[in-house]
């Protein structure tokens, strides 16, 4: 795996936990709703703007994304 790769994954990891930590979901839960209604995906692509920002920017962010793909939880 490059340094790059590493970064996003252990950036992903991060972004789970706090998305977790404000809908009081598990982890497995969060990373379940990220995945289906397309959060890490966008997190994937943009990783270059995304990671530039606050943790909690990147949930909320997710939080909208998630939303247009039919996702109910909405900060």
């Amino acid at each position: 795996m490059s340094k790059e790769q590493s970064d996003i994954v252990e950036y992903l990891v991060c972004v789970i936990g706090a998305f977790a930590r404000q809908f009081s979901l598990t982890n497995a839960k969060a990373y379940q709703y990220l995945r289906e209604f397309k959060g890490l995906d966008f997190l994937t692509r943009h990783y270059a703007a995304e990671h530039t920002q606050s943790i909690e920017d990147a949930v909320e962010d997710c939080s909208v994304i998630c939303h247009r793909h039919g996702g109910a939880l909405v900060l």
